[in-house]
């Protein structure tokens, strides 16, 4: 699942170029979301959400292009793709590392080969991972590493090979992140990484390192199809 943001303050050409984005995706296969925001400001506020950012430069109050230095800033790695009318800051998009510029109009094929291409890059990145926030800092989460997140309230713990890392986030957000990533709420204390579980029954699975997680009984069949999908797609069933 491929998340992509469209931020630009004309409410119409965020919504058509949303809309064709969509459609774009579904016609390559690939599985999406959009979302849509009106100002660099919203952007910033959930940018770990996303793969993909298309931004317009002209808008009002903070311009696309000091959104995308400021998603630099906050360790946002990903893909940025500016869509705008204007040709004057194509030398500026080379020091915020931007994949693409585009002038408005674009046509669909265009349009097609650069998500192409930005899925491709996406897909060829060595490690996926989250950025999480502690105490004013932000900090890489790479989910090979992780066996498990537990939720305790708004603390959640993040139990990894070395260490168990803990920063405060809503649930919602964190499922959010993972969707599409292998990772499953079994429990409502805990969303497990399914690439690491060895052995399971109803009560319970068996990650690689021993660790026992339970499954809420509500939850297991859903789990059991959870498992037997990432088996397949990561080469666990012939």
């Amino acid at each position: 699942m491929v998340s992509i943001a469209v931020c630009d303050d004309q409410l119409l050409e965020c919504l058509e170029i949303s809309a064709r984005i969509r459609k774009l995706m579904g016609e390559m296969g690939i599985s999406c979301v959009v979302e849509q925001f009106g100002s660099g400001q919203e952007l910033l506020k959930v940018l770990e959400r996303f793969d993909l950012i298309f931004l317009d430069i002209l808008m009002t109050g903070m311009d696309g292009m000091e959104t995308a230095r400021r998603c630099r800033e906050m360790a946002f790695e990903k893909t940025l793709i500016f869509l705008t009318s204007s040709r004057s800051y194509v030398w500026d998009a080379y020091d915020v590392e931007a994949f693409h510029y585009l002038i408005k109009p674009v046509d669909d094929g265009k349009l097609k080969s650069v998500l192409r291409r930005a899925v491709d890059k996406e897909r060829r990145a060595c490690r996926d991972y989250i950025v999480v926030s502690r105490e004013r800092q932000r900090r890489k989460i790479f989910l090979d590493s992780v066996w498990y997140f537990e939720i305790r309230g708004r603390q959640i713990d993040v139990h990894q090979d070395r260490e168990i890392f803990t920063y405060y986030e809503q649930i919602g957000i964190l499922e959010k992140q993972l969707e599409g990533r292998s990772f499953f709420r079994c429990h409502k204390s805990y969303l497990i990484n399914l690439k690491h579980v060895e052995v399971y029954n109803r009560r319970e699975a068996i990650l690689e390192n021993g660790e026992k997680i339970a499954i809420a009984r509500r939850r297991y069949e859903a789990f059991c199809q959870a498992v037997l999908a990432c088996m397949r797609e990561n080469g666990g069933i012939l």
